[in-house]
C-alpha cells in the first residue's frame, strides 16, 4: 500500500534566541550606599577640618555672618528688596562654600591651604560653575516669583511690615506665612536636592553643570532618608546659627561647608573611583 506523500513543505525549524534585556541606563554617575548615620559622621570629619585650618574658617563664617546682617538690615529699612537681596546670597553662598571645599581637598591631600587658594578656587572649573550657578539663578527668580504672588494673593497690595519681624508674625498674617513656607520649602527643597554635591563635585572633577546636578539628584532620589536626615541637621543648625543676630554662622557656616565636602566624598568614593 502506497502512502500519499504530501506536496506541503516541511516548516522550518525555529531557533529561539533567549531574549537579554539590555542593561538600564544608569542616571548619573554611580553612588556609594551610605549608612543612615552617615551625616553625624560628615559633621565629624567636617569639624576636624575646622579645627585644622580655623583661619579660613573663620574668614569665610565672618562673611557669612555679614550676609545675615545685611539681610536683616535691608529687612528693617527696606523690606521690599529683601527677597531680591537673599537671592543674591543665595548665589553667593555656594560660591563662598567653594574655598571650604578647596581647604577640605588640600587637607585630604596632606597639603596646606592657604585664603588665597581657597578664593581662586572656582577657577578650577570656572565654565561649568558659572553654567551651574546660572541655573541655581533660574530657580531662584522662579522662587522670588512665586514669593510675590504669594504676597499678591494674600495682601492688598505689596505689605508694608516696617521692618518688624513682631508685625510679621501676627496671628493675621498665618495664612501668608503657611502659604509662604510652603513655596519656600519647595524651592529649597529642589535646590538643595540638585546642589547637595554638585558644587564639590565641580571642583574635584573635570566634569560638566548637567552631570553633577543629576549626581545630586540622583542620591537623593535613591538614598531619601539618609539626604532627608542631612538636610534637617543643616536646618537646625543654620537657623540655631542665625538667632542670636548671626553671629553663630560664623562657625557654623564653615563647619558646615567642610562637612558638605565630606558628604561629596563619602557619595562618590574616595579620589579616582568612577
Amino acid at each position: 500500500m502506497n502512502c500519499a506523500v504530501s506536496d506541503a513543505p516541511e516548516p522550518p525549524s525555529q531557533h529561539y534566541t533567549p531574549y537579554v534585556p539590555e542593561p538600564a541606563v544608569e542616571l548619573g554617575p554611580p553612588l556609594q550606599h551610605l549608612p543612615l548615620s552617615a551625616p553625624l559622621r560628615w559633621l565629624r570629619l567636617g569639624w576636624a577640618d575646622l579645627r585644622r585650618a580655623p583661619g579660613i574658617g573663620t574668614f569665610f563664617g565672618t562673611c557669612f555672618a555679614l550676609m545675615g546682617l545685611a539681610v536683616l538690615a535691608v529687612f528693617r529699612h527696606a523690606p521690599i528688596y529683601t527677597l531680591v537681596l537673599c537671592a543674591g546670597f543665595l548665589l553667593l553662598g555656594p560660591l563662598l562654600c567653594l574655598g571650604l571645599y578647596q581647604v577640605s581637598l588640600r587637607l585630604e591631600r596632606q597639603e596646606r591651604p592657604s585664603i588665597e587658594d581657597s578664593l581662586g578656587a572656582w577657577l578650577a572649573n570656572v565654565r561649568q560653575i558659572a553654567i551651574f550657578g546660572f541655573m541655581l539663578l533660574i530657580l531662584e527668580m522662579l522662587w522670588g516669583r512665586a514669593a510675590l504672588v504669594v504676597f499678591a494673593v494674600s495682601f492688598d497690595g505689596m505689605p508694608d511690615f516696617a521692618g518688624s519681624l513682631r508685625q510679621l508674625l501676627n496671628p493675621h498674617n498665618l495664612g501668608f506665612i503657611v502659604a509662604y513656607l510652603a513655596v519656600a520649602a519647595v524651592f529649597a527643597g529642589l535646590i538643595f536636592a540638585i546642589s547637595v554635591i554638585a558644587m564639590p563635585l565641580l571642583l574635584d572633577r573635570d566634569t560638566d553643570a548637567v552631570t553633577a546636578a543629576l549626581a545630586s539628584l540622583k542620591l537623593c532620589l535613591t538614598q531619601p532618608l539618609v539626604m532627608l536626615f542631612w538636610g534637617l541637621l543643616v536646618t537646625v543648625l543654620i537657623v540655631g546659627a542665625m538667632l542670636p543676630y548671626f553671629v553663630g554662622l560664623v562657625v557654623v557656616g564653615p563647619w558646615l561647608g567642610h562637612a558638605s565636602w565630606h558628604a561629596y566624598r563619602a557619595a562618590m568614593g574616595p579620589p579616582g573611583a568612577c
